[in-house]
C-alpha cells in the first residue's frame, strides 16, 4: 500500500494509488447493519425471499459496503479533516455473505480550498476476492495543508461542509 494517504495535501499527486486491506462480509454484518439502520429489506434479511429473487440469495446492503470501505481505507486522522461526500456511486455486482472486499483507489483531482485545507477527490473501486468490481464511487475528502497558515488554523471552515 502507498504511503500517499499519510501525506500533507500539498504532497499528494494526482494519480497516487492505494490498495486497502480486505474484509469478509458475514451473517452478523447483515443482521447488525439491518438492526442499526432499520433497513430490513428481505433481500438482506429473508433467506427464502432472497432465494426467489433475481439475485438468488441474500446480498449485503450497498450502504454497508460503503461504510466498511470508509473504515478499510487508511485515511490518516492527522491529515484528513472531514469526509465531504460520495459522488456517482454505482453498485455493479451483488456482495454475498462470505465475499471478501477491498478498495483500490486513485487520486483523481485535488483543489486548494484555503490556506488550511484542500479537497482531494478519489476514485474507489470496491473489488471482491474474484477480482470483480462490485462498486465504483468518487469520494471527496477535506485534507489538511501543512502551510504555516494551516498550522495556526484550528477549525474547519464552515464553507467546507456546503
Amino acid at each position: 500500500m502507498s504511503d500517499s494517504l499519510s501525506r500533507d495535501f500539498d504532497e499528494l499527486e494526482v494519480g497516487d494509488r492505494f490498495v486497502s486491506p480486505g474484509r469478509t462480509i458475514t451473517e452478523t454484518d447483515l443482521v447488525s447493519f439491518s438492526t442499526l439502520t432499520g433497513d430490513f429489506h428481505p433481500l438482506h434479511t429473508d433467506v427464502e425471499w432472497a432465494a426467489a429473487s433475481e439475485f438468488n440469495g441474500r446480498i449485503a446492503h450497498g450502504m454497508l459496503l460503503l461504510s466498511y470501505c470508509v473504515g478499510l481505507v487508511p485515511l490518516d486522522p492527522a491529515q484528513v479533516l472531514a469526509l465531504r461526500g460520495f459522488e456517482r456511486v454505482a453498485f455493479k455486482r451483488p456482495v454475498r455473505i462470505g465475499d471478501t472486499i477491498h478498495v483500490e483507489g486513485v487520486l483523481d483531482s485535488k483543489q486548494e480550498l484555503d490556506d488550511a485545507s484542500g479537497l482531494a477527490v478519489f476514485a474507489w473501486k470496491i473489488v471482491n476476492q474474484r477480482a470483480e468490481v462490485v462498486a465504483l464511487v468518487k469520494v471527496r475528502v477535506v485534507w489538511r495543508r501543512a502551510s504555516p497558515a494551516a498550522l495556526s488554523a484550528a477549525v474547519v471552515p464552515e464553507e467546507v461542509y456546503l
